[in-house]
Formats: structure tokens, sequence, C-alpha cells
């Protein structure tokens, strides 16, 4: 049986009990998303003994293959509890245009040995979950695409289509029915490939989430799923994968992309037998990584949308090639440059390179032009920070009310993120 080390995000430290399986002088994996070169975590051997340095993701995964694995859980400090991902998630999510931008928030390896853990420590599934039926009640809100597809039916006094030779000799004509015969036809409708495809994985996600234990998460995609599953009623759900390989979306129909695409990791995280999604105390699962800095980023996206309901007010991923900034604040109010930088040093001190970098941001032509600035004047830096112990719950009316000593239009906001309810 392989040993799991269970940590929090941000641990730094010495490895106890696992002195015989490690015999490298270094462990080390990287995300694969592209948001630069970052380390999940970074085991080195050190006077005899191995310490892990972790950062700001969280999952499971192996650092030797079926014989030790790491697990890191949410959790900004020892002070505090467990971070709440998923409500995070909702704050973001509840805005549809965040959702396309989630595609960097986590990395799954299906190819690698699946990870024995308890129900609790299974952060990926519900993660994919709730994602999925965010979208997917867009979809319903909107009306379901209808398309045309392939139809067989063993018809009674009639023919429509191409005749299935085959079937109605097998069917109808050795059991003695001559007035039935099977045909092979298109119809237009809502049960097109996308629509069967979604349905399949809705199957699974309402097998699933009435053994899922987290409080008002649960509650929340419960509501959810009650909302969208009646809008599939029409839909059949019989549907082989290979199927939906390629298919070609509408623009008004936008978010069928990101929900097919959920749709087939959820089939495929539970191993596209249904029987898998029902939960009990011990899962398997693939390694996996979540960012929290990006869901952080996001999160923050959110708030923003909460304080700031005009669309054009914010804008997102702002810039070109490696001048990609967080967010340009236009409003009638501020116009700055916005941060989210998920580190707690900024409570009671400041990254002198993260202000360096912002001030740099706003030191764009294009950003002067977005916000129709004349060149010369200064640009506002604002930092969004997490404080758990003093942060607030919503962004603040005034965004300058705290300045950062030493710099001239650089301000920072602690938000408190939300902790979870473990009953």
């Amino acid at each position: 049986m392989y040993k799991i080390l269970p940590y929090f995000e941000h641990f730094n430290g010495k490895i106890d009990g696992a002195s015989t399986i490690l015999i490298s002088e270094m462990y080390q994996y990287n995300f694969l998303k592209k948001r630069g070169e970052q380390n999940c975590y970074t085991i080195i051997k050190k006077d005899g003994e191995h310490h892990c340095t972790l950062s700001y993701f969280v999952g499971v995964d192996w650092v030797v293959e079926n014989e030790i694995a790491l697990y890191v859980a949410p959790k900004l400090n020892k002070s505090t509890g467990e971070t709440d991902y998923l409500k995070m998630l909702f704050t973001a999510l509840k805005h549809p245009d965040i959702a396309i931008h989630t595609d960097e928030l986590f990395e799954i390896k299906f190819e690698a040995p699946y990870i024995e853990i308890s129900q609790q420590q299974d952060l990926l599934t519900p993660l994919l979950i709730v994602q999925f039926l965010r979208v997917t009640q867009q979809i319903v809100r909107k009306g379901l695409k209808k398309s045309y597809y392939k139809v067989t039916k063993n018809l009674q006094s009639k023919v429509k289509g191409k005749v299935m030779v085959g079937p109605t000799i097998k069917h109808n004509v050795l059991k003695n029915k001559p007035l039935h015969t099977f045909c092979s036809y298109e119809e237009f409708g809502v049960s097109g490939l996308e629509n069967r495809l979604l349905k399949k994985a809705l199957m699974f996600v309402q097998q699933y989430l009435p053994s899922l234990k987290i409080t008002h998460s649960t509650e929340y995609a419960l509501t959810l799923l009650n909302y969208i599953i009646p809008g599939f009623g029409a839909v059949n759900e019989d549907i082989k994968l290979a199927e939906v390989k390629h298919s070609k979306i509408n623009s008004f129909y936008k978010e069928y992309t990101e929900a097919t695409s959920l749709a087939r990791l959820i089939l495929k995280r539970f191993g596209y037998n249904i029987t898998n999604a029902h939960q009990t105390q011990v899962v398997k699962t693939p390694p996996f990584w979540i960012d929290m800095s990006k869901l952080f980023e996001l999160y923050v996206f959110g708030l923003l949308k909460d304080r700031f309901r005009d669309v054009s007010m914010i804008n997102y991923q702002f810039g070109n090639r490696g001048s990609k900034l967080d967010f340009i604040l236009n409003s009638t109010q501020f116009k700055m440059v916005v941060d989210a930088k998920y580190k707690t040093k900024y409570r009671n001190g400041v990254d002198h390179l993260d202000i360096r970098q912002v001030s740099g941001y706003a030191r764009l032509e294009k950003v002067y032009s977005a916000l129709d600035i004349q060149e010369g004047i200064l640009i506002d830096c604002l930092i969004i920070y997490p404080d758990q112990e003093n942060g607030l719950v919503e962004l603040p009316t005034d965004l300058k009310g705290t300045a950062i000593k030493d710099y001239v239009g650089v301000y920072k906001v602690g938000v408190k993120l939300p902790i979870l309810d473990i009953l």
C-alpha cells in the first residue's frame, strides 16, 4: 500500500516518515498550463533529510508512482479554516462571461494510476461539476440548440428515409411482423449530439450529488441541477463519445464549447460507468492540480463585477504578448490598473517586485489609450490580496482607502476568502 503525505498549500518544511521511499536528491512537478514557470511542489534532500516546498497549488499527485503520493489542501495559514474553494468559484461563475477564463484553472492526469483518497479530500470532482452546472444553466436559460440528428425506428405501416434491411428481416420478417420496417432518417429537434452528451453527464451528476457532503455548496449545486434537468427532458441520453469528436458551434450557442468539454471530463472522471458516481467514503481519483492563484484571480474578477455592474468598466487579461495585466478598471470614479495577488504578505508588508510590475503595466501606451488618459498623468494602481483576519467580504466603496507606503498612487485592498464549514 502506498503512503500519502497530507499538507496545506504554502507548506515549507521537513517530510517525516518517508526517507526509505524518497531516495532521489530532488522531486519536482511544474504546472503544465501556460502561466509561466510554476512549481506545484519541490522536494529537496538536505543534510540527509527531505524538505518539501509548496506554493499555491492544491490537489493530489504521485511523488513516486504507486509508492508515495502528495495531497495538498486549500488553506492559507494555520490560524484559519480550510478555504471554501467552491464558494470562490460560485462567486466568479455567477457572471456568465467569466466561465470562458477557466481553462487554466486545473490540470488532470488521466493517464497516471489513480490515487485512493477520502471523499472529503476529493477537490476535483465538485469543481468540475459546479463549473459544468453553471455553464449548462446558461444553456437552459437561452434555450437548447436544435439541429438535425439521425434516428432509427421500427415504423409501422410506413417507410421513412433509409430502410434498414438487416434489422427489418431479423426483428420483423422472421417474427411475422410484416407491417413493421426499421428505418433510418433525420429529425430536427433538441436531441442533437451535443445535447445528448450534456444529458449523459447530467445523469452522472444527478447520481453523484446526493452523497456529496459539502453543506451549502451541495445545496447550491442541487438547486442548479433541479433547474437544468427539466430543460433536458426531451433529450435522449444515448450517445457514444466518439460521435462528438468534432462539432461546429454557432456563436449564439458559445456556451456549448465549454459545456461539452466539461461533460467529457466528468464522464472520463467516472470511467464512463455510472455506478462509479455512487459515492463512498473512499474514492479513486486521477492525479490533479488546481491553481489557487488563478481561482483567486477569477474570484476577484467576480467581486469587481459585483461592485461595478457595467460590463464595459472592467477589462480582464488586458494587453498582448508578455505584457498581460489582470484588470483595467474604467469607471466614472476609478481609472486604474488592478492586480490580484494571492499572497498573504500584503497584510503587514509589500512585495516591491509586484509593485514594480503593476506600475510597469500602468505605463503601457495601450493602457493610457483604454482609459482615455493623457500621457504624463500618473495612473493609479490597486493590489487586491487575501486577508483572512481583517479582510472585507465585498470590495469597499473607496478603493483608495489604504495607500501603500513610500509609493505614489499605489493602493491595496484585502478581501476575506470563504471558509469551509465542516459539520
